[in-house]
């Protein structure tokens, strides 16, 4: 198969590419880089021209109140062109959970990008994964301050960026689910025991403290953010990623 992967030149789309390709599919890495602009859609239409599947992992610069726009825009733009092209698959990553954090904008944001899938004329697949671990050193940036770290108690199930390129370019090679595929890491923690633990492994002498208001996942209630019944579940632990990372 062609399979067109719309910011295939980053963290997940490189790695959903090599995947394809090995496979044996013709997979073709599109973004800014190579001329595919999805919000002026520039380059949309001959990204998506013979493609069989359309990958879509582009994502917000932002996570604030401009988020809404660039996936409203973007999904205009690509849903538009695939339809025109005939492509009968196309496929987005999105994040568990996504539709039960009502009080943080850009999980609106991805929520809108899903019912635009939805609403779309093109057969469709949702590939929601659980944080990935490469983005827990970021989420320790956010609430820093000296020589603590505050986090809240959030449940959090971490995967691993090559599972989630994994999970992505199982459902991208087969028929369109009409529906989600939620894909999740093997071990829950709650952030603050995650943090504690990368610190450790880093010999990073900071110490975490429990404060319920600290970042963006402050706003998630309960355990929305972990696998659900029927989630398909990556083998890689943390301790493992971390030793290799």
């Amino acid at each position: 198969m062609k399979i067109a992967v719309i910011g295939g030149t980053g963290l997940i789309g490189s790695q959903v590419v090599a995947n394809l390709a090995a496979a044996g599919h013709e997979a073709v890495p599109h973004s800014l880089s190579t001329g595919v602009d999805v919000i002026t859609g520039e380059g949309v239409a001959a990204a998506v021209a013979g493609a069989d599947v359309v990958v879509n992992l582009t994502n917000s610069p932002t996570f604030d109140d401009a988020s809404p726009a660039f996936f409203q825009t973007s999904m205009d733009n690509l849903l538009a062109e695939s339809a025109k092209a005939g492509v009968g698959h196309f496929v987005v990553l999105s994040i568990v959970g996504v539709d039960q954090v009502p009080d943080l904008v850009y999980y609106h944001a991805k929520v809108l990008q899903e019912n635009l899938l939805r609403a779309g004329a093109v057969p469709f697949s949702i590939v929601r994964a659980t944080q990935f671990m490469e983005f827990v050193d970021a989420v320790l940036s956010w609430t820093a301050d000296g020589e603590t770290v505050r986090l809240p108690r959030t449940p959090i199930q971490p995967i691993a960026a090559a599972d989630v390129a994994a999970g992505v370019s199982e459902v991208a090679e087969g028929a369109p689910l009409n529906g989600v595929r939620d894909i999740a890491g093997p071990e829950v923690f709650t952030l603050d025991e995650l943090g504690r633990i990368t610190l450790r492994a880093k010999g990073d002498g900071r110490s975490v403290v429990v404060d319920g208001t600290a970042g963006m996942f402050a706003a998630v209630k309960g355990d929305v953010l972990t696998a659900p019944a029927g989630a398909v579940i990556a083998s890689t632990r943390y301790a493992d990623w971390l030793a290799r990372a």
